[in-house]
Formats: structure tokens, sequence, C-alpha cells
């Protein structure tokens, strides 16, 4: 499994994280060619060679031009992600970063997810910061993301809303749960954005088990004399022997070896009396909320009429803010829930070439066994599109292309 270790120990920021990323081997040209699709204009990127206490790192800037800072809410950005050319999981993560800054900012205003104005995170150069991140995560096909505990900083901040305590009332809000501390430096080490993507998409603990690959240093834009402003990424596989979590028999943790147990919250609603045409909008808010499942089942209800089982499973961290969506975007009068555990194969994501072009495929494990494969969805719609095929074409040509060991390596791996 390909896993991304972010070490805080300077804390972490927008900037910081695309900076490492590109000093892991990110093109900042596909990064460029990729923010293009948001079509946003009046800003250019900068990244260079600087040191922070005599280590290397990479410093990215976005340069905007004056006047180019627009007031943002979160349906102009769902509006601006929505509409651009992004890959699905780009496009899916950045919404749920975004979606977590709007709860925060709500929870700390007393407002609604929806009226929230965005400043410094509705701006062009957070934009980019947020969804450059969910574009470098994809080309590197990061699959798992651990961080260590956060460095904050202490002291106060000036923003739109004034002087701040550090850290700041939206990033306290997002590191609910968060392992965190000071540190002995004044300043804000961790910015809303930082603290957003981290949240959005990592487990925290040590550094786990793995083989590293490369190492990356993104910088940030202070320099204290004597210690390094910088974040490091690790990136590397870890290995199957790894993976599961494992414990003694007649432990609540024990599963069979081979699996990863994890905790998910199951939420349920029965709804006979809305549009059908809003199930397509509430499966796609559910998504980009953080939800891992979504479907419906028909069943037949009071006064005999038929109706649906809305049903959502997702990591009971995304609990409030989904409940929150069915209670805003369906008819239900209410919606209940409960804890259940899931059993998830070992995965990994191995890239084959046909005839068409590089296709991936995913592969899932048990105990080190190849139990099935599939080739992924997006590359064969693009590429069935590109050369006018069907799409089982293309499918089948991966599939076979993979038996064959066509080659067979991890995605990744060489370049």
């Amino acid at each position: 499994m390909r896993a991304l270790y972010f070490d805080c120990f300077a804390g972490v920021s927008g900037d910081m994280i695309i900076g490492a990323l590109i000093d892991l081997g990110l093109d900042p040209e596909h990064l460029k060619q990729q923010l293009g699709s948001l079509h946003l204009s009046g800003y250019q990127l900068d990244a260079k060679k600087v040191t922070r206490a005599s280590i290397a790192a990479t410093k990215f800037d976005v340069r905007v031009e004056p006047g180019q800072q627009t007031e943002r809410r979160i349906g102009d950005i769902r509006k601006i992600i929505e509409g651009s050319e992004l890959l699905a999981g780009v496009k899916s993560g950045s919404l749920r970063v975004f979606e977590r800054l709007a709860q925060a900012e709500a929870t700390v205003h007393n407002k609604t997810i929806d009226e929230v104005h965005f400043h410094e995170v509705g701006a062009v150069d957070s934009i980019v910061d947020i969804v450059g991140a969910m574009i470098g995560f994809e080309a590197l096909a990061v699959e798992r993301f651990i961080a260590s505990p956060l460095r904050l900083g202490f002291g106060s901040v000036k923003a739109e809303h004034g002087t701040l305590p550090v850290p700041a009332p939206g990033t306290a809000e997002l590191l609910r749960g968060v392992p965190v501390y000071a540190g002995d430096l004044e300043g804000e080490f961790v910015t809303p954005t930082g603290a957003a993507i981290v949240t959005a998409v990592c487990s925290f603990g040590p550094l786990p088990e793995m083989t590293v690959e490369r190492v990356g240093y993104g910088a940030g834009t202070r320099d204290p004399e004597g210690f390094p402003n910088v974040l490091r990424l690790i990136l590397g596989e870890i290995p199957a022997s790894a993976r599961s979590q494992r414990a003694t028999p007649g432990s609540a943790g024990f599963q069979p070896a081979g699996a990863t147990a994890t905790d998910i919250v199951v939420i349920e609603t029965n709804i006979d009396d809305m549009n059908p045409q809003a199930y397509g909008f509430v499966f796609e808010r559910a998504f980009e909320l953080g939800a891992l499942d979504v479907f419906t089942t028909p069943v037949q209800m009071k006064k005999d009429r038929p109706g649906v089982l809305l049903t959502v499973l997702c990591e009971p961290d995304r609990l409030d803010s989904l409940t929150e969506m069915l209670l805003r975007e369906t008819t239900t009068l209410g919606v209940r829930y409960y804890e259940a555990k899931r059993r998830v194969l070992e995965r990994s994501i191995e890239t084959v070439e046909t005839e068409f072009g590089p296709v991936r495929v995913k592969v899932a494990y048990d105990r080190g066994r190849r139990l099935h494969f599939q080739a992924e969805y997006e590359d064969c719609a693009r590429l069935a599109r590109q050369h006018g095929v069907p799409f089982l074409e293309v499918q089948s040509a991966a599939g076979s292309a993979y038996l064959a060991g066509v080659p067979a390596g991890k995605e990744g791996e060489g370049g």
C-alpha cells in the first residue's frame, strides 16, 4: 500500500504541502495544467529551492494580481470545482476539504455552511493550495495518509476578522480529536488550509512500518534562526504484513489476518414523499462530504405507500455534516444511525499498458493472496472516448494485460 506520512514538526500549511509534493516529484507543469481546468485567472505559480536551517526545501507560492481576491461562499467554490475537468477523486477530495472549512467557520460564527463567506480560504491562493494538494496526491498514487501530532505555536495572528489567538478559532474547530502541541516558538504554525487538508485525509500516529521511496520538504514563509520551518513528507510502501490491525484472539480489535478492521457509522432514513430527481443530488452531496457509500432500498411504508430506505455509510467524524445535509436536502423528518464494523481487504494500485494507453488496476489481497482485480473506470472511460472504442473493449484489454503481467509494478515506481 502506497502511503504518505506528514511529519509536522514545524506545523503545516497549504503552500508547505504543495512545496513538499513538488519536492517528492510532482511535476509543476502537470500541476499547472490541471489547475488550469478550474478556469481561474489572475495568478501565477512559483516553486523554487530554498534553505530553512540548512535543510533544502521547495518554497511554493501563488502570486495573485491585485483585485483578484474575490469573496466566495461554498456554493461558488463548488461550482468552480464541479465545472472543471479534474478527475473525480480530485474533485471529491477538494470539496471534502472545503466542506470541512465551511463547517468550521459556520460553527465559529453561528451560521449555516451556505451562509458563510470565505475570506482567506476563499481566495485564489487557497483554492490553488487545496485543489493542488489533491492533484498531487492523485499524481503520486497515494492510498493511505498518516500524520504526526501537529505543532500549533502560540500567541496571536492577524486575520480578516482582526487579531486572533493561535490557533485561530476556525483552525481550532478543525482540530477536534487531533493530537496537537504548542511547541516553544511563538507564531502560527498550522493554518486553516493546512489543518483542513490534513484532517480531511489523515489518520494520526507515529511513522508506520514502511519502505521509504522518497522524502520531500516544503518550506514555510518564515525562517526562524536555527529552526527548520519545513513540512517533511515521507512517501513509501507499507508491506502487507503491516497493513492489518493485529491483536490477540478475543480482544476487541481482533480480525482475521489480511483484513483491516475499521469503525463506521450507518445513517438511515425512510422516505416516501420526495421527487426521485432529488436523490441524485443527495448522492453527490453525500460523497462530497466524505461518505464511503450511499444506496437506496425499496421498502413498503405505512399507509401501504412504496418508499425508499436511504442509507449512508461514513467514518464517525463525518456523522454530523452528513446528518445535517440529509435533514436539509431531503424531505425526511429525522434520521437514525448506529456504529458498525467493516472488514476491508488489502488493496494496491497497479498500472498496465494496453493498446489504448496505460490503465490503473485496483487489486485486492487477503493474507498476501490475490482475490480479484478491477480496471479503474475513469481510465477506461477516458481511453474509450479518446479512441472511439467501446468501454468494455478497453476494460477487457486492461484485464488481459494485467493477467499477462505487461507490466505489473505498482503505479509510480521508477518515476
